[in-house]
């Protein structure tokens, strides 16, 4: 059920597109400025596309493309002009917007990280990605956690990144924070296609969410992205699929309330509660310890794999050994005030569990 695509749209639905954007070439301010106007165009497009569209989503390097170039020339930020016309486009279109920057990293390499803002232009999330593709992406790791926000129709939003989703304790913990919708933007090229398809699916019944993925799309003459936009819902079935055609918006409607009833009153595969209630037929609410080695081992410092691994930095692709050691969590950067809103703090997940905040 995904009321034709958003066409029809109940009462408690969100409608969400999916852009599957050209990958382009981004080698100068120019070209970057350019893209940029394209993304605002497409903004306008998703609300004269679906005017039920609640939010649409960008994917990863849609400013950027695959060049994997870190020219400082090229580099945003969240008071830069790429990000103030996005939020334009929201207002203007009076829609969400889900958005990806390569941003600049006074105290190292540029981080890859994914906003979303709201219908009024207010920054409700910001993320950066936790999982760089390694050794491909030279990318900063993700230090500032992984929020939750409020998003249309109260629904709870996470993002992650790419191969980020290629880790079940990815979108597990986004689960766990609140997540009934888990957005993937993507840059991924034809041969990750099944992986892609399999792990978008599993993280949606895993976790008894829905996700909403989305990967750059064409060719810009060296790669060549795959497009395929998909909605999975909480039983990790397939709703809407795209295919490879540049530009293309997918549409569908997810119901968070379905989520919701489904995590309070499954018995059978309500995995989220069940992780940690192990057995609860057998023992009083079930053992609630931490059995796992490889979550103990890491919590510890001490996680060793059992087997040699050959590629352990960036050389193979053409970078540097790195001699930094991992600087660990710190704020996210204050919010410009023209993206700012009385009601962005709760929503950007400023919590105990949450190291974001709003200057």
């Amino acid at each position: 059920m995904n009321g034709l695509g958003g066409l029809n749209k109940s009462d408690a639905g969100v409608v969400m597109g999916l852009v599957q954007l050209q990958l382009p070439v981004v080698d100068t301010p120019a070209q970057l400025a350019a893209q940029a106007e394209k993304i605002v165009d497409l903004v306008g497009k998703a609300r004269r596309n679906m005017p039920s569209m609640d939010l649409v989503v960008f994917p990863e390097y849609a400013l950027h493309g695959l060049s994997m170039n870190t020219d400082p020339a090229l580099m945003c930020t969240l008071d830069g002009s790429e990000v103030a016309a996005f939020a334009e486009a929201c207002r203007t279109h009076r829609i969400w917007g889900c958005f990806s920057i390569i941003e600049a990293n006074p105290h190292g390499n540029p981080y890859n990280t994914g906003i979303v803002l709201d219908d009024k232009g207010a920054l409700r999330l910001y993320y950066r990605k936790f999982h760089p593709w390694v050794p491909v992406e030279p990318w900063e790791p993700g230090n500032v956690g992984l929020p939750v926000c409020e998003g249309p129709k109260g629904s709870r939003l996470a993002l992650i990144i790419c191969h980020d989703g290629m880790f079940p304790e990815m979108a597990r913990e986004a689960m766990y924070k609140g997540a009934e919708i888990i957005i993937r933007t993507a840059g991924y090229t034809a041969p990750i296609r099944h992986a892609w398809r399999i792990t978008n699916q599993s993280n949606a019944f895993q976790n008894l969410a829905y996700t909403a993925s989305v990967c750059m799309c064409g060719s810009d003459g060296t790669f060549d992205s795959m497009g395929e936009g998909m909605f999975c819902d909480y039983e990790g079935q397939i709703m809407v699929q795209g295919g490879g055609r540049p530009d293309e918006i997918i549409t569908c409607e997810m119901r968070p309330d379905l989520v919701r009833q489904a995590r309070e009153g499954w018995g059978v595969e309500n995995n989220p509660y069940q992780l940690y209630h192990r057995a609860y037929v057998a023992v009083k609410g079930g053992a609630q310890d931490c059995p796992y080695t490889f979550m103990q081992d890491m919590v510890n410092g001490r996680y060793r794999l059992p087997w040699s691994v050959r590629h352990t930095d960036g050389q193979s692709c053409g970078f540097a050994p790195p001699t930094r050691d991992y600087r660990g969590a710190e704020e996210a950067p204050a919010v410009p005030v023209h993206l700012r809103s009385s009601a962005a703090a709760p929503a950007l997940g400023i919590s105990d569990t949450n190291t974001q905040k709003v200057a």
